[in-house]
């Protein structure tokens, strides 16, 4: 039978999470700017045994991609809490994503601009996208089906494959300015994610010439300033 005190520690002790393994995970990333050596130190130096981080992932390249998957989540989830997100047109829902999402990158950029320079090899470093990649083509296929629905020509409706591809690929381009982006709070970034949803979407609308335009001379101020 557990005593009083026995019962009251259980009571205190946090329940073991992924979000706080995540959190150990990403705190020795900031701590020692580099990834753990092995599961094994990892968990004696954060008080974990070894079964409970295999609980959650299979290596620290899961676990790096778990932590694109959470970011993603967690902007949707912040998403989903507006009411007014539903009423969006699809730009206006891709915007409000770009947004939420690099707004959390930018709370936790450190740990980003780590773990995307970790290898010298660039291509290696976007290996912990892949998961990240599957969520936002997706979002994006909904996106396009939602636009198409209200299209009742069939010869206006758009391919969700392409536009999907092209979300990612766009997000990639915001992604590498967002890093090497210098402007007080980041605003040349959101300047970018305007400029190039309404570009891509006016792609797709056969209506590209001026967002194409707009965007390259910014792109080319940004370029020489």
């Amino acid at each position: 039978m557990a005593t009083k005190k026995q019962a009251s520690e259980k009571k205190t002790t946090p329940t073991f999470s992924k979000e706080i393994l995540i959190g150990m995970y990403m705190d020795h990333v900031l701590e020692h700017e580099t990834m753990p050596k092995s599961v094994y130190k990892f968990a004696k130096a954060n008080n974990i045994t070894e079964d409970q981080f295999y609980q959650y992932f299979g290596s620290f390249d899961g676990l790096k991609k778990g932590i694109w998957s959470e970011f993603y989540s967690n902007t949707l989830a912040l998403l989903n809490k507006s009411l007014e997100f539903d009423a969006f047109f699809p730009r206006e829902k891709l915007l409000t994503f770009y947004y939420t999402f690099f707004e959390l990158l930018t709370a936790n950029r450190s740990y980003v601009l780590v773990a995307l320079n970790e290898n010298p090899d660039r291509i290696k470093n976007l290996e912990q996208l892949k998961g990240l990649r599957k969520n936002i083509k997706e979002f994006s296929r909904e996106l396009i089906a939602e636009g198409n629905e209200n299209k009742n020509a069939n010869f206006l409706k758009q391919s969700e494959t392409i536009f999907s591809e092209a979300t990612w690929v766009q997000f990639l381009f915001i992604l590498k300015f967002w890093i090497e982006d210098n402007s007080a709070k980041f605003e040349s970034t959101d300047v970018v994610i305007e400029k190039s949803v309404n570009t891509v979407f006016d792609l797709f609308d056969n209506t590209p010439l001026e967002r194409v335009l707009d965007l390259g001379k910014f792109l080319w101020k940004e370029k020489m300033n």
